[in-house]
């Protein structure tokens, strides 16, 4: 994703001289040749993630559009205020892409971990949230949404799945259609794991490259008894999305995904995802026992 995300970035950057690129000491090697192009549009400003998000701020108010990039706990934690206020409480344009998902930078430790993200994200009034699943979708998803005058959070991965899905800004895809009975709503790369742990149950696969705005329809329009939710974030990170779009309705919600807790193990994301139970066989264990409810 980030050799797209850098690609769709070097287009916009040279087909748009109102944007301006500001880095965290993150993508400079792949970004060297806008920086020595683009001298006064495109910014190393290193580990100062507080300083640049009130930057980029600065620059929307002036009719720019800025484009921040840095690591997800970086640009999400540690510079949250600021997003919250010089952006959402103004609202203000702005774009945030973060890289590192939850936990792909597992050898780093918890200080590169941030699942919390999506969660955090979503208290800020107004703050869109693109969690793309694969590269083709960050091609899509930025070009539809860097210039629509909201702040708005990217939220990209070092691991892809391998579907190809004609995703949109704002809508959700039914992948996969079965029984009335379970619907599992899915995001970002844990399409591909799930699919396959889903490939012979009768059930309902939504596919979600947008957290919000959410897609609430297609959601009602596949209603089920029983709704999974598998998040490559903190479990119950879209629960308030879920059941505002399903209210008056009676469901059980069943979440698979990111428990509450540091991720203090080290090793590979392939072991980290074996650890949350988000690995094709667990998936498949724990969906066929939600089934069999």
């Amino acid at each position: 994703m980030r050799k797209q995300f850098t690609k769709t970035v070097e287009e916009i950057v040279a087909s748009d001289e109102k944007s301006v690129l500001l880095l965290g000491d993150i993508g400079v090697f792949g970004f060297r040749n806008s920086l020595s192009k683009y001298p006064n549009r495109v910014y190393n400003i290193g580990i100062l993630e507080q300083s640049t998000i009130s930057m980029a701020a600065g620059l929307s108010k002036t009719g720019l559009i800025p484009i921040v990039h840095t690591i997800a706990p970086f640009i999400v934690e540690r510079a949250f205020e600021q997003l919250k206020d010089d952006f959402g409480y103004q609202k203000l344009g702005g774009n945030f892409i973060s890289v590192g998902a939850s936990y792909d930078y597992t050898a780093l430790g918890p200080t590169h971990h941030c699942p919390g993200d999506v969660a955090l994200m979503n208290t800020i009034p107004g703050m869109e949230i693109l969690v793309p699943g694969n590269s083709s979708e960050v091609d899509k998803l930025l070009k539809a949404t860097y210039n629509n005058s909201n702040p708005t959070y990217t939220r990209l991965s070092e691991y892809e799945h391998k579907e190809n899905i004609a995703v949109e800004f704002g809508k959700a895809v039914r992948v996969k259609d079965g029984g009335m009975d379970v619907t599992v709503i899915c995001f970002g790369n844990t399409l591909s794991n799930v699919l396959e742990a889903t490939k012979d149950l009768e059930l309902t696969v939504l596919y979600y490259s947008t957290v919000k705005p959410f897609d609430e329809q297609i959601l009602r329009d596949n209603f089920a008894k029983h709704i999974i939710i598998v998040e490559p974030f903190y479990k119950g990170s879209v629960n308030y999305l879920v059941t505002k779009a399903l209210s008056g309705k009676q469901f059980v919600c069943h979440n698979l995904g990111v428990e509450n807790k540091f991720i203090l193990n080290y090793g590979k994301k392939e072991d980290q995802d074996m650890k949350l139970r988000l690995d094709v066989k667990s998936l498949r264990e724990d969906i066929e026992s939600i089934c069999s409810k």
